[in-house]
């Protein structure tokens, strides 16, 4: 996803997407540990993703950020 388009999401969507991502991670982890890994890049790209949607969701706990904000 595009930081654009993180930055759009809701606090609902961002803890949704959050789980997903951390989820794919340890998949991606356990195929990394049993050589089945096609892509190693694919580790550090959703590790960047996943950084950048807690920094989305701690704006929104310390009030940087709200849903109205959102359009």
């Amino acid at each position: 996803m595009k930081k654009s388009d993180l930055s759009e999401l809701k606090m609902i969507d961002i803890d949704t997407k959050l789980e997903e991502n951390q989820a794919k991670l340890q998949k991606l982890r356990f195929q990394k540990a049993l050589q089945q890994l096609e892509d190693p890049l694919e580790i550090r790209f959703l590790k960047k993703e996943i950084a950048q949607l807690l920094t989305i969701k701690n704006e929104f706990i310390k009030g940087i950020r709200s849903d109205r904000d959102v359009s």
